[in-house]
């Protein structure tokens, strides 16, 4: 341990006490996230409680050149809580305090430890409620950071649309408050974006101001299956072309199916490609939706509509297809998975789609594709088997086709799950050297000495 690291965990511990932790098994949870990269231990994690102690905890740092890396919940994606220079951990999970809820103004603001999960159980008996989704079990903190989307974007947006503004500590400790609760401005730059996405490089968000939306007075779910992947992917442009205001539209391959169906026990369902619906509104509106997707779906071959309003068989329709990630590792015992994430045109998604299920094929790998395919967005969940030394430089190389495909047909490398070290070596095909370089500018001028989440978005 450096004089450097001595002196600024001397210095926390009289703020943090024994939430600073140097022990082992906190610094192995705190080495990786739910990514296949290498995990990098911390010298240490702090578990802070309030924007004042990351404030503190940053100027010391900042003093002493010792690099930080925020961790909220520790399920994201492509190796961004990875701490691959050491450094501090600074975990931000007891942040849990939902601060202000206006109904009347319809939002709230909120501590960065908070899940979507404790929010909306929160929010629950004011008839109100907070719609991005990704799925698992993730901070709002660690949602604004990865710009993180999810099944309700089609209709409701990503985290993007729906932050209003943020309390971040920058890497001299210094507090700054972006946005507001208005819901537009037009003063000066748009710092709440450039937060936004930007993975713990340029700031640590400690509080989010959020939007929020009326329980709708009906919801309604489906599912609808088909002979073939062409037709499901069809009928999901087709209902967009005809601007049917769909809640969610999610897509599940033939081999996602069968493994969700033993997993989650879907009963009455076959191992076919099969779109999942949500439809919000009145109980006039959402049985229009439903008889005019039903209508454009069967124009595409669908086998039939399952439809239920009923809260428990729609919680367990969802949970099932927020499993679909566990139920492909149950599908097969032992392997790991890369899951891939890209994003194309509306237009090009079934392009794109088909082509990733021939690359799929000639992998020779098992690997079940899901999507939020009313934005164009869609993963491949790359199954690597145990004992075989090369699985993964192959699962790689078909990470690299997806992607190039995507990119062929004007998409991106990522729709929502970030850069972070998996997809650098992306970043500046896709954007290009000009671009890449003014965000290394901004890195620099926000954190000069390169402390803050090192080793990610950029290659160096």
């Amino acid at each position: 341990m450096t004089s450097d690291l001595s002196a600024v965990l001397d210095a926390a511990r009289e703020f943090l006490g024994d939430r600073l932790s140097v022990a082992m098994a906190i610094r192995e949870q705190h080495s990786h996230g739910e990514d296949p990269q290498p995990p990098s231990l911390p010298d240490a994690v702090a578990m802070v409680a309030t924007t004042e102690e990351v404030s503190r905890l940053m100027a010391l740092c900042h003093r002493h050149a010792i690099p930080v890396v925020p961790f909220g919940a520790g399920t994201s994606l492509e190796g961004h809580v990875t701490p691959v220079r050491g450094g501090i951990s600074i975990d931000l999970s007891r942040m849990t305090q939902v601060l202000t809820v206006s109904q009347e103004d319809l939002d709230c603001r909120v501590q960065a430890g908070v899940t979507r999960q404790q929010l909306n159980a929160h929010l629950r008996d004011q008839g109100l409620f907070f719609p991005v989704d990704p799925g698992s079990v993730c901070t709002l903190g660690g949602m604004v950071a990865t710009r993180a989307s999810g099944t309700n974007a089609v209709r409701y947006g990503t985290i993007r649309e729906n932050v209003l503004g943020l309390t971040v500590v920058l890497a001299d400790g210094r507090v700054i408050n972006t946005g507001g609760r208005v819901r537009k401005s037009a003063n000066g730059y748009d710092l709440t974006r450039l937060f936004i996405g930007s993975e713990g490089t340029l700031g640590i968000v400690t509080e989010i101001q959020l939007r929020l939306y009326g329980i709708p007075e009906a919801i309604s779910a489906a599912t609808c299956q088909f002979d073939s992947l062409q037709g499901a992917v069809d009928t999901v442009i087709a209902i967009l072309h005809a601007g049917i205001p769909v809640a969610r539209m999610e897509l599940l391959d033939e081999v996602q199916l069968e493994a969700c169906i033993a997993y989650s026990r879907l009963d009455g369902l076959e191992a076919l490609p099969t779109l999942f619906f949500e439809f919000h509104g009145t109980e006039a509106g959402v049985a229009e939706q439903a008889a005019m997707a039903e209508e454009l779906a069967r124009g595409e071959g669908a086998r039939g509509f399952r439809w239920t309003s009923n809260a428990e068989e729609r919680t367990h329709l969802w949970q099932a297809r927020h499993d679909a990630y566990w139920a492909a590792l149950a599908s097969k015992p032992g392997h790991r998975s890369l899951t891939t994430d890209a994003i194309v045109p509306i237009s090009r998604l079934t392009e794109a789609v088909l082509g990733v299920k021939e690359d799929i094929a000639a992998s020779g790998f098992s690997a079940p594709m899901v999507g939020h395919v009313g934005d164009g967005n869609f993963h491949t969940l790359i199954l690597i088997p145990p004992n075989d030394p090369g699985a993964m430089q192959r699962a790689l190389e078909l990470d690299r086709k997806i992607v190039a495909r995507a990119l062929a047909l004007g998409g991106s490398c990522s729709g929502e799950h970030g850069v972070g070290i998996g997809k650098r070596e992306f970043l500046e095909q896709e954007v290009g050297f000009d671009a890449l370089d003014v965000m290394r500018s901004i890195k620099h001028a926000l954190d000069p000495k390169g402390l803050l989440n090192p080793g990610k978005i950029f290659q160096n």
